[in-house]
């Protein structure tokens, strides 16, 4: 049976599934639209608080720069006490954080409530992918993996048109006091019907749904993590455990992964991009947060052929991840290389290549998939999560500080955006050249194990004789 056909019609068994797997992504989604709330009220922010570009830089710094740091934290947790607790205490740390930001009239009271926002986020994305291979057959893994990762961005919908037009017509306190009783949804919402995993694991009839072979799953990595994962209480982590995924080639490759697809698209969602459109390209607020929601809509579009291209062909992972890569450094480079605003078809190219990085990045945790064991996982998934964030602080940060440098009483222009911006370069260089280098190690690896990718000429001839 095809997995689509699996997903239309799925047995009681299987809509229960669905249902914990719907709450915990609106759980997702609420957490985005918490995430990326900032980035479409930054102009307002800096009236508000009255700071400078570095000063409002530290906002997303703070908030990435928590989220980055708790990941591989939170991944110890999520194995020893599951998804469940880490999604709501998730939910209600953001929440908090929200209230927080809409009394909050000082920078430093209003940076400490983004530290909770990141906390918060920090604990949710790793926790909701975990259900999913506890819910779901192999087969289905990658698919609803990066399923998770597009619904969920549905909440930067919320952020880039609701959230804003509260803001404009409401008020700062109204706009994230209305986010904050989202958090309290999403809380009362998991503790009611999110559980860690089935009561009881019934062997599945249908032979699509059974594990693959042990080369098929390991795609560029040792596939340790194959057959239906973490179906069993979690397990108190060790430190012996911690040094094998940090130890992991494959861990890395998704680290790196994650890196060069979403870290610039999280710099600019989450701060710059709305302030480059609106004051560098000089598009209307409305026309800014339409590309703001395309973003989201090619995300849509995007992660279900990803998510099926690396269930389908799994020794190809790393081809669609350097393929991914090099849109978006082609995409910066339509934007940062002339010197005049860009039309709005250029600036839709721009975001869409953008916007596939997103969905792209989730091959990054599918990497970590098959080189871990179920125990290791959420430590394994919180160091791949680390990847674009941390590029992102220190890019969002990087932003700030040369807006400053090159025109210190805040009046962009476009030529400033431009020099700010092309500090994205760096970390992106840095990550592709990583992406090359974590690859080959980590199919040395596996043809020490005896699982050989052939060479792309070889496949595709192999390919074309079969019939195809």
């Amino acid at each position: 049976m095809p997995a689509h056909e699996g997903l239309a019609s799925p047995p009681a068994a299987s809509r229960r599934a669905m249902l914990v797997w719907g709450v915990a992504v609106a759980a997702y989604a609420v957490a985005v639209a918490h995430r990326s709330s900032f980035g479409v009220a930054g102009i307002d922010a800096a009236d508000r608080y009255s700071a400078a570009a570095t000063v409002l830089s530290l906002f997303t710094v703070v908030q990435l720069g928590v989220y980055a740091a708790a990941q591989l934290p939170v991944g110890v947790l999520l194995d020893r006490f599951g998804p469940r607790i880490l999604i709501a205490w998730g939910a209600g740390l953001m929440a908090l954080g929200q209230v927080g930001m809409a009394l909050s009239h000082s920078v430093a009271v209003a940076i400490s409530m983004r530290v909770l926002i990141g906390l918060g986020d920090a604990m949710t994305f790793v926790s909701v992918i975990r259900l999913v291979p506890s819910w779901f057959p192999p087969r289905r893994v990658p698919l609803l993996t990066q399923l998770t990762g597009i619904l969920g961005q549905l909440g930067q919908v919320v952020s880039a048109v609701p959230f804003l037009l509260v803001l404009h017509h409401q008020g700062w306190a109204t706009a994230f006091v209305a986010l904050a009783i989202l958090g309290v949804l999403a809380v009362v919402a998991v503790w009611a019907l999110v559980r860690d995993r089935p009561a009881v694991v019934a062997p599945p009839d249908d032979p699509a749904m059974l594990p693959r072979s042990t080369t098929a799953e390991a795609v560029d990595g040792p596939a340790t993590g194959t057959g239906p994962v973490n179906r069993h209480s979690p397990e108190a982590p060790s430190p012996a455990g911690l040094s094998a995924v940090v130890r992991s080639s494959g861990t890395w490759l998704g680290f790196w992964t994650h890196m060069v697809t979403s870290f610039s698209l999280n710099v600019f969602t989450l701060l710059w991009g709305y302030p480059f459109l609106v004051v560098g390209q000089g598009l209307t607020p409305g026309q800014a947060s339409g590309l703001l929601t395309w973003n989201v809509v090619v995300g849509i579009i995007a992660g279900p052929v990803i998510g099926e291209f690396t269930a389908r062909h799994p020794l190809r992972r790393s081809w669609a991840v350097l393929a991914i890569g090099g849109g978006v450094g082609v995409a910066w480079l339509l934007v940062l290389v002339p010197g005049t605003p860009r039309p709005l078809w250029v600036l839709a190219i721009f975001v869409t290549l953008l916007a596939v990085g997103g969905p792209g990045s989730v091959i990054g945790f599918d990497f970590a998939r098959s080189a871990n064991p179920p125990a290791r996982l959420g430590a394994a998934t919180g160091l791949v999560n680390v990847g674009g964030f941390s590029a992102a602080v220190l890019t969002v940060l990087a932003v700030g500080m040369v807006l400053d440098h090159v025109r210190p009483d805040g009046d962009y222009t476009l030529s400033d955006f431009r020099v700010a911006l092309a500090v994205v370069v760096v970390p992106w260089a840095v990550a592709m050249i990583a992406v090359f280098v974590t690859r080959a190690r980590t199919r040395a690896e596996m043809a020490q194990e005896g699982v050989v990718v052939p060479p792309f000429a070889e496949a595709w001839a192999r390919w074309r004789q079969s019939g195809h």
